[in-house]
C-alpha cells in the first residue's frame, strides 16, 4: 500500500525533499531485496524506465522553494519528483494564516485537487496521505489547513496524518502564536493524528549529538526526516506473520490514536551521532533501551541532559484508583506508546520496561497501550536504533505556551486587523482558543 505525501509552503516541501532522500538512501539496497521493494511501493511509482517518482504533491504560493527541491531531487539522480505533481504561485500568503486559509486555499482548491487525485490514482491501494507543514508562517498553516479540509472531504475514509513543524519559541514570524493556535484547533477536528516535531528540539540535537556549529534550517530538516523516515520504512509488527507492515498510517494510527481526544504525537529516537563519530560508537540493546525509556519517563527529548532522578509512579493496590496526588514531578504520563526497534539483534531486545503499567493512564490496560515493530534490517547506517512514537503529555507544555502568548496578544487585540480583513472574526479565534483548551485540559487529566 503507498502513501501519498503532501507538501506545503516552504517548511514542507523543504522537509519532504529531505525524507525521500532518506527513504531513497535506506532503500537502495540490493542486498535486502523484500525491505527495498516494500519501501519503494510505499513512497514511489515507477515508470516503464524503472525511474523512481515520488508519490508527493508539492504545493506553495512562492515557486522558488518548489524549484529547489525539483532541482535537488533531479540532482540526487535516484528519484524525482512528478512532472505535473507541483503547484505554485508568484505571491506569497504574508505569514499570515487567514489569507492562506480565507484566499488562496479557496482561490486554487480545484487545481490543487486535481494534482491530489492524480497521485492517488496512481497507486495501486491507498494506505494514507501524509500532509506536511509548518504552523509558523502563512501558506503552509493557511493553505495546509485548507487543504487538509479539501482531503478529508474527498477522502472521508482514508487515514490522514499531519506533520507539523512548531516554530522556535524566541519566534520566526512575530504571528507566528495566531497561526498556530488557528491551525492546530482545525487540523484537530480534520486529521486522524498529528505528528509534531519542535524546532528547537531538533536544534538541539543538531549542537550536542551531531556537534554541528553552524545549524542551518537544512541541517535541521535532515534530523526531522531521518526521525519521520525510521518510523514510516517497513518494518514487521506483532500480527504480520513475517510479513512487512502494509499499511504504517493505519497501523500507527491504530496503535496509538484510541481516543479522538488525544491526537498529538511526538517520536524520539537513539542513537543519533554524527557520521564521523559513527565508525566508533558501539551501542547494546539495554543501553539503547534503558536511556529511551528514561527520556519517555522525564520527557526528554534526546539522551542528553536526562533526568535520571525521576521515577515512575508505584502501583496503587487493586481497587485504589491511581489519582494526580499518586504522580511523580516532572513524570510523563503516557496514553500508548509504540517502540520501533531496527538492526542486528532485534529479536534478542528485552522490552519489558516499556509494557510497565505505571507508564500508562490508568484506564487503558497496558497491553493495549504498548505496540512494538522491527526489523533486523539497519536504518540509514545504525546497526541498532530504537524509535520512540508516543501519544503523551510530552508536547503540554509547549502547547500551554504557546497558547498562553497568543492569548496574550489577543487580549490586547495586536494584529487582530491582519486577521479580520481576510474574513477571521474575533468569535473564530475564541473557538480555537476554546477547542485547545480542552485538548489540554484532557492531556493533563491523564
Amino acid at each position: 500500500m503507498s502513501i501519498v505525501t503532501v507538501q506545503l509552503g516552504q517548511c514542507g516541501n523543504q522537509v519532504g525533499q529531505e525524507l525521500f532522500e532518506v527513504i531513497s538512501n535506506d532503500a537502495n539496497d540490493t542486498q535486502r531485496k523484500v525491505y527495498s521493494e516494500c519501501s519503494s511501493e510505499r513512497f514511489f511509482n515507477e515508470t516503464a524506465n524503472r525511474e523512481l517518482v515520488a508519490r508527493s504533491v508539492l504545493i506553495d504560493m512562492e515557486p522558488k522553494v518548489i524549484s529547489q527541491s525539483i532541482a535537488k531531487a533531479a540532482k540526487f539522480g535516484k528519484w524525482r519528483y512528478g512532472d505535473r505533481s507541483h503547484f505554485s504561485q508568484k505571491q506569497g500568503s504574508g505569514n499570515n494564516w487567514a489569507n492562506g486559509y480565507c484566499v488562496h486555499g479557496p482561490r486554487h482548491e480545484e487545481v490543487v485537487m486535481d494534482i491530489v487525485r492524480r497521485e492517488v490514482e496512481n497507486c495501486d491501494r491507498l494506505a494514507g496521505i501524509m500532509a506536511m507543514m509548518s504552523v509558523a508562517g502563512g501558506t503552509g498553516s493557511g493553505v495546509g489547513t485548507y487543504v487538509t479540509q479539501c482531503l478529508r472531504d474527498a477522502y472521508p475514509n482514508s487515514f490522514i496524518l499531519n506533520h507539523l513543524t512548531w516554530p522556535y519559541g524566541t519566534g520566526e514570524v512575530i504571528v507566528q502564536n495566531y497561526n498556530s493556535v488557528l491551525t492546530l484547533s482545525h487540523l484537530y477536528q480534520l486529521s486522524d493524528a498529528i505528528l509534531v516535531h519542535e524546532n528547537d528540539t531538533v536544534h538541539k540535537i543538531c549542537a550536542q549529538l551531531m556537534n554541528i556549529k553552524h545549524i542551518s534550517f537544512s541541517d535541521v530538516n535532515k534530523v526531522i526526516a531521518h526521525q519521520l523516515g525510521s518510523v514510516l520504512q517497513p518494518a514487521l509488527t506483532g500480527d504480520s506473520h513475517g510479513v512487512y507492515n502494509r499499511n504504517p498510517i493505519g497501523e500507527l494510527m491504530s496503535s496509538l490514536v484510541c481516543h479522538p481526544e488525544y491526537k498529538l504525537l511526538s517520536v524520539c529516537n537513539i542513537p543519533q551521532v554524527s557520521s564521523s563519530s559513527m565508525a566508533y560508537s558501539m551501542f547494546t540493546w539495554p543501553g539503547l533501551l534503558k536511556h529511551l525509556r528514561q527520556m519517555l519517563i522525564a520527557n526528554a527529548k534526546m539522551e542528553e541532559g536526562i533526568d535520571w532522578q525521576v521515577r515512575a509512579p508505584s502501583l496503587q493496590p487493586e481497587g485504589i484508583e491511581r489519582t494526580r496526588s499518586h504522580r511523580r514531578p516532572g513524570f510523563n504520563t503516557s496514553l500508548a506508546n509504540l517502540l520501533i526497534l531496527r538492526g542486528k539483534d532485534v529479536n534478542n531486545a528485552e522490552i519489558s520496561g516499556f509494557q510497565d503499567p505505571s507508564l500508562y493512564t490508568p484506564w487503558l490496560p497496558a497491553d493495549e497501550a504498548f505496540s512494538m515493530w522491527k526489523t533486523p534490517v539497519p536504518f540509514n547506517k545504525y546497526e541498532k536504533s530504537a524509535i520512540l512514537v508516543s501519544n503523551s503529555q510530552t508536547l503540554l507544555r509547549p502547547l500551554d505556551n504557546m497558547v498562553g502568548k497568543a492569548w496574550n496578544m489577543f487580549a490586547s487585540r495586536a494584529y487582530i486587523h491582519q486577521y479580520t480583513k481576510f474574513g477571521i472574526s474575533e468569535e473564530d479565534f475564541l473557538d480555537s482558543f476554546t477547542s485547545l483548551e480542552q485538548v489540554i485540559s484532557s492531556y493533563n487529566q491523564l
